[in-house]
């Protein structure tokens, strides 16, 4: 997943760290997040999900919309490209 951010890379760290006991609830486990080397508003995160349809509903939940806006996220740019073994 990546999405572009507007209050800067560390406001936006901080509240994705406090936020495991959400990801959790949907089945998603974070296996790597960050931002190119230039572009601190770029963020990159490499999930692992249990399904499509559980990722698709956590990132519908209000509750993790209203975390994601008040980082920052601009919810628009999001790109989710799901990977297969």
């Amino acid at each position: 997943m990546n999405v572009e951010i507007a209050q800067g890379y560390e406001k936006w760290k901080q509240l994705f760290l406090s936020v495991d006991a959400q990801r959790e609830k949907y089945g998603i486990k974070v296996l790597a997040y960050g931002h190119p080397k230039d572009n601190e508003n770029k963020v990159y995160q490499v999930l692992e999900v249990e399904s499509m349809e559980r990722m698709q509903e956590g990132l519908q939940d209000p509750e993790i919309v209203k975390l994601r806006t008040d980082a920052g996220v601009k919810l628009d740019t999001q790109e989710v490209v799901f990977l297969v073994e």
